[in-house]
């Protein structure tokens, strides 16, 4: 009798890369490897994980991204010593913190093959009128030491200076399909089947996002209540409410990820400075501690936006979804589940409303995201565009 081995591989948890992940096997195997790479995909596409489990197999024992070698679970844990993940909860990239990075990048692997570098927010690296960050950066990769890679990850190849991409090798992830979402979660998390094709369509195929959908209730009565906006938006005065509940929504979900996280980085600085915090005149910590206290603040901001981003794009499926029943295309809606105020959406806007309708959600979008226009603002201007004005047929 032949016995099937189900031991996981480092590329096991990518869902919908099967040619990324076949290339990226035959560079940690020597064939087409190049110091710099440039992933990028959609928010939700796995950029990250692609990331790690590139550099995982770099490191493997066998070339191969085994899963089970030393450097595998090193790798996978987060723990390899020559592997540097650069990840940044505010707005951009220092370029103080990039000038050590280059350092220390340059320095022999201790234990591994390499020398890793990966940098989660590329995108954050400067823009061409202010490169400072990605212009430190930039000459490591044109002059890179024998051992060093760097593993760049952006949304898009737009996102990234020209000059540092440029000097990269480039990867394009898709969005998973729904099916390969599903399965993912089935397999993985043992999510039921219908659980599991909620997530999958709700998530739009973000990976993170379908497994919060299919194991955090609140995470579910979050977005229902996002979704569900769109119906109530018949008067001003739903307007403006809808514009509250957003921002309350964003602030509830961002205190609950922050107050762990502000605990966690106080109790490190407390220990690092010992009995010298007790001292009030122990100028050392109290500098420290303005500083912390400071980046809590740009990361909460960060934190803020990036949750009322998501439920923007949650808004966004709703008249997607409108569109689609409109113009009689086939296949499942993203809101399947809500399905009758779609339809009552559908009936009260053209078309052409519901596209200039999620025109004002980008809109809106792109007020808090480039141009620091306070949330509230944006979103009470974003839902006066959105209010229905009756049925259009």
């Amino acid at each position: 009798m032949t016995t099937t081995s189900t031991a996981s591989t480092v590329w096991d948890g990518l869902v919908g890369q099967r040619p990324t992940i076949e290339l990226l096997k035959q560079a940690a195997a020597g064939h087409g490897m190049t110091h710099a790479w440039l992933v990028t995909g959609p928010p939700g596409s796995g950029r990250s994980n692609v990331a790690r489990a590139f550099a995982t197999a770099l490191q493997c024992e066998t070339q191969t991204g085994c899963g089970h070698c030393e450097a595998c679970r090193l790798g996978t844990s987060g723990s390899h010593p020559d592997i540097t993940w650069v990840r940044s909860e505010t707005s951009v990239l220092y370029v103080n913190d990039m000038r050590d990075l280059v350092q220390s990048a340059a320095k022999f692997p201790a234990i591994g093959r390499w020398q890793i570098v990966v940098i989660e927010d590329a995108d954050r690296l400067g823009t061409p009128e202010n490169p400072r960050t990605g212009n430190a950066l930039l000459k490591a990769i044109e002059e890179p030491t024998p051992k060093t890679v760097w593993l760049l990850c952006a949304p898009t190849v737009q996102d990234v200076l020209p000059t540092i991409r440029s000097r990269c090798r480039t990867l394009t992830l898709a969005t998973p399909g729904t099916d390969d979402v599903a399965r993912f979660l089935a397999r993985h998390d043992q999510i039921s089947e219908t659980v599991a094709g909620f997530a999958a369509r709700a998530s739009q195929g973000h990976i993170g996002r379908a497994r919060a959908l299919a194991l955090d209730e609140r995470t579910r009565t979050r977005r229902r209540e996002v979704v569900s906006i769109p119906a109530r938006l018949t008067t001003l005065g739903t307007c403006m409410t809808a514009a509250t509940t957003l921002a309350e929504l964003a602030k509830e979900e961002t205190e609950e990820i922050t107050a762990a996280a502000e605990k966690r980085e106080l109790d490190e600085l407390q220990a690092i400075f010992g009995s010298e915090r007790k001292d009030t005149t122990s100028r050392s910590y109290r500098a420290a501690l303005a500083g912390l206290e400071k980046l809590q603040k740009q990361k909460a901001k960060r934190r803020v936006l990036d949750v009322i981003d998501r439920a923007l794009m949650d808004l966004v499926s709703v008249y997607r979804d409108a569109i689609a029943l409109s113009v009689g295309a086939p296949g499942q809606l993203v809101n399947e589940e809500l399905r009758g105020d779609v339809e009552s959406v559908a009936r009260a806007a053209s078309p052409e409303d519901l596209l200039r309708m999620i025109d004002a959600i980008f809109t809106a979008r792109e007020q808090m995201l480039e141009f620091n226009v306070p949330p509230q603002l944006a979103l009470e201007s974003m839902a006066v565009a959105l209010q229905l004005s009756g049925g259009h047929r």
